[in-house]
């Protein structure tokens, strides 16, 4: 069932892995990220172990992470662009985001005057914090408005390290306030409005959930982590057994998003709880929330303990864990079988969560 990830109208989907994986690097001896990839292939679900070789290969010169990597991370973003001739409607908004930070784009998807209130998700990319765009994941966006016949409003919030987590934390605020505020002229029924977001946005989406609750200003119905980045400990004071947690996003990577995000070294004592969804002191009071990762996603432990913990703490959650898939797998092959586990577990997930 699946396909090379070179094949098909997913040929771009590598993008949202890295923005910059169109070229094969020169080869040369293993860098030791590279080696203990190769070494995870073993692990590896078998439909998506070819993917999995092409990303070891296309992802080999981008370590060790640091700034120097930016300009080749972020290589997709300058040329991205709206779809032409999208399935839904598509505009930008821009909102202000107070507090002297200036305002934000927001693109709005599947808008449609005069109609009866429907369901709304806030959405917010990923990109390791570091790099991704909104723009990046639209086909995605738009497949998902088109199943749930829902309002996505995605925001382009700013990257680090030019922005930290103050930043970038204000501007999803913002884009989710707005959507709230103008619920009536958009179309949302304010009842039903959901965060969500993938690996970084998952993180980001987990912290607007808290920064929502504390705030108490919009409540929210649902929250929607797909393998979300929510602990700066992975990588730096916790290391992933050998093998594990290195296709797609390894340790390295890791201590470096997290540390350009945070604006100082991850996992230390000083880090503070507000900016990471892990080190939250409480999860009581959170909307319900649905978590999907693989089992070999350097995510995949922080991710289990986060649904341990909203649980615990009376939260309605559900813990989806899809065996052999590293991070990213269903964007790199969205037709094998655990991508569409994954994308029909997510789906089912919403329509509960919004009473479709």
């Amino acid at each position: 069932m699946g396909k090379s990830i070179f094949t098909g109208d997913r040929r771009t989907a590598l993008r949202w892995m890295s923005c910059a994986m169109a070229t094969l690097l020169p080869g040369g001896p293993l860098r030791a990220n590279e080696a203990g990839a190769i070494t995870g292939l073993p692990f590896v679900d078998p439909e998506l172990r070819d993917a999995a070789r092409q990303i070891i290969a296309m992802t080999s010169g981008f370590y060790p992470m640091g700034v120097a990597k930016l300009p080749m991370l972020r290589g997709a973003i300058a040329t991205a662009s709206p779809p032409e001739r999208p399935a839904v409607p598509i505009r930008t908004a821009i909102v202000p985001v107070g507090g002297g930070m200036g305002e934000v784009k927001v693109y709005v998807l599947n808008e449609r005057a005069g109609a009866a209130p429907r369901p709304a998700i806030l959405h917010t990319h990923g990109g390791g914090f570091i790099t991704g765009s909104a723009l990046l994941e639209m086909p995605g966006l738009i497949e998902l408005a088109q199943e749930l016949d829902c309002i996505i409003a995605s925001v382009e919030y700013s990257l680090a390290p030019e922005a930290t987590w103050r930043v970038s934390m204000e501007q999803n605020y913002a884009g989710l306030l707005w959507l709230h505020t103008q619920a009536a002229a958009l179309g949302v029924d304010r009842a039903r409005i959901a965060v969500a977001g993938e690996s970084a946005g998952g993180g980001h989406a987990a912290l607007l959930a808290q920064t929502a609750r504390n705030r108490g200003q919009v409540p929210l119905a649902f929250q929607c982590l797909i393998y979300p980045m929510l602990d700066d400990r992975t990588g730096s004071t916790w290391q992933p057994a050998p093998g594990l947690g290195c296709i797609g996003w390894d340790a390295d990577a890791n201590r470096y998003g997290w540390r350009a995000f945070l604006g100082q070294a991850a996992g230390g004592t000083g880090v503070p709880s507000r900016a990471v969804p892990a080190r939250a002191v409480s999860l009581a009071g959170l909307p319900p929330a649905f978590i999907g990762t693989g089992s070999i996603d350097l995510f995949a432990r922080e991710d289990i303990a986060y649904a341990q913990r909203l649980t615990a703490e009376g939260v309605p959650t559900q813990l989806l864990v899809l065996p052999g898939a590293f991070h990213g797998f269903d964007k790199v092959m969205p037709k094998a079988w655990v991508s569409r586990q994954l994308f029909a577990a997510r789906l089912a997930a919403y329509r509960r969560a919004f009473d479709l």
